[in-house]
C-alpha cells in the first residue's frame, strides 16, 4: 500500500513456500541473530526477510493429545490464527487443526499439515 502511513514496509512481489516437518516436542519460529545466539528451528530470515518477525516470534508445541499448538513469545506485532482480527494471547497455547493458518509479521503466513 502507499501513503503516510505506508511507513517502511515493502511487500515482496513473491515469496518462495518453504516446508519445515513438525518434529520433537516445540519448534521455535523466529528469525536466526547471530549477535543474540538465536537459531529458531524454523528460520524465517528469508529471502525476503520480513521485518515484521521477531527474532523469537512463536514457538509451535505437542499436545497431550499428539496434536500441535502455537504459542506466541511476547512479539512485538502479535501472531494470528486463521486469519483472526485479534492476536492470540501471549504464552498462551492455541490449539491447531490440519490446514489452518498462523499469520505472523508484515506478510508470512504459515499453513499447518498434520499427518491423520
Amino acid at each position: 500500500s502507499s501513503g503516510p502511513d505506508a511507513g517502511g514496509i515493502h511487500f515482496p512481489e513473491y515469496c518462495p513456500q518453504r516446508r519445515f516437518e513438525l518434529r520433537g516436542d516445540q519448534m521455535v519460529i523466529g528469525r536466526f541473530s547471530r549477535s543474540r545466539g538465536i537459531t529458531p528451528d524454523i528460520d524465517l530470515v528469508g529471502p525476503p526477510e520480513d521485518p515484521g518477525v521477531s527474532h523469537l516470534h512463536a514457538m509451535l508445541v505437542t499436545q497431550p493429545d499428539g496434536g500441535w499448538a502455537v504459542v506466541d513469545l511476547g512479539s512485538a506485532n502479535g501472531t494470528y490464527v486463521n486469519g483472526a482480527p485479534e492476536p492470540i494471547p501471549s504464552e498462551t497455547p492455541v490449539p491447531l487443526h490440519d490446514g489452518d493458518h498462523v499469520n505472523l509479521g508484515a506478510w508470512t503466513k504459515l499453513t499447518v499439515h498434520l499427518g491423520g
